[in-house]
């Protein structure tokens, strides 16, 4: 019996460890972005007809690359916001705050898998790791220290380095980024996070408004963050076309979910008196809408790849 409880409480430790970890560097985060970063490699085996059976290692490398360097960033962000993650009801409970995890452990940590993942990043190309180290210097720098406390616009600065996986997808396989589907990629990633962030400061408002942090809606109010993210929304509507050189599907697909996102923002602002109603409408369509965009582009370049090459 004592063994069994002895087994039992090694496990619970282990779960435990795994869970703080898991929150310390962001799963969540690491797997949203882990997609786009996995559509922007594929469709670049696609469009430059590129052998995968060639391209095994480098997926491997560029998968775990993206992995540490999106971990790492998630890490140091926790480090550095710990103060106002304490206020806000959704993040009170991060390792960083409630102590689980120390800050020399989580700073090294984050450190660690920066430069393993920047070196996994260049064991593909040159390029890909550049990509990997601008993406994280974006978020820690511009974003987290610089821009974050300070200005309504800090969404638009954080918003280059969460566009940053197809980037690096595509760049490990090709080491260019010269292609205008790779550019739409990229456009598209960062005007979607506009109208997606802007839903969740509008539904938590006010932990925002309690830890200080300009959100658009909090400086700004609502009827404002509605005008503005019908401006991205139809911006987003136009970088549909960004694909046409290369599938009239993809730009098709695009197009009709960038404008039934704006179709929605309208008439769900007009139907709904509760703001948090319109914003929660929208933060669960942007899930959609990424999800089913990147889903599309990625079983599009398998297709390619496989059966019709």
């Amino acid at each position: 019996m004592k063994m069994v409880s002895y087994i039992m409480e090694r496990t619970l430790e282990k779960q435990k460890m795994s869970a703080v970890l898991g929150q310390t560097i962001k799963t969540g985060i690491i797997k949203s972005n882990l997609v786009p970063m996995f559509a922007g490699l594929t469709l670049a085996i696609y469009t430059y007809d590129i052998d995968p059976s060639e391209k095994v290692l480098d997926t491997l490398f560029a998968l775990i690359g993206s992995f540490l360097v999106i971990g790492a960033a998630g890490t140091f962000n926790n480090i550095y916001d710990r103060d106002i993650d304490a206020i806000m009801e959704r993040t009170k409970g991060r390792p960083t705050v409630t102590g689980e995890i120390n800050i020399q452990s989580a700073l090294w940590l984050g450190i660690l898998m920066a430069v393993l993942g920047i070196v996994a990043l260049a064991f593909t190309t040159p390029l890909a790791a550049v990509l990997g180290f601008l993406g994280l210097f974006f978020y820690v720098v511009p974003y987290t220290m610089l821009t974050k406390r300070r200005t309504i616009y800090n969404t638009e600065v954080g918003s280059i380095s969460g566009a940053m996986p197809p980037l690096i997808g595509w760049a490990a396989m090709t080491g260019t980024l010269e292609h205008p589907a790779i550019a739409a990629l990229f456009i598209i990633q960062v005007i979607w996070q506009m109208p997606h962030f802007y839903a969740i400061a509008i539904r938590r408002h006010d932990e925002y408004k309690a830890a200080r942090i300009p959100m658009l809606p909090v400086v700004k109010g609502v009827r404002r963050t509605y005008i503005q993210t019908n401006v991205y929304l139809v911006l987003l509507s136009l970088t549909s076309f960004l694909f046409l050189p290369l599938s009239l599907g993809l730009t098709l697909v695009a197009l009709l979910m960038n404008v039934g996102w704006l179709v929605l923002s309208i008439y769900g602002y007009k139907k709904n008196k509760d703001s948090e109603k319109w914003a929660k409408l929208l933060f669960i369509y942007s899930l959609i809408h990424m999800t089913i965009l990147f889903s599309t582009v990625i079983v599009y370049s398998l297709v390619g790849i496989f059966i019709l090459k």
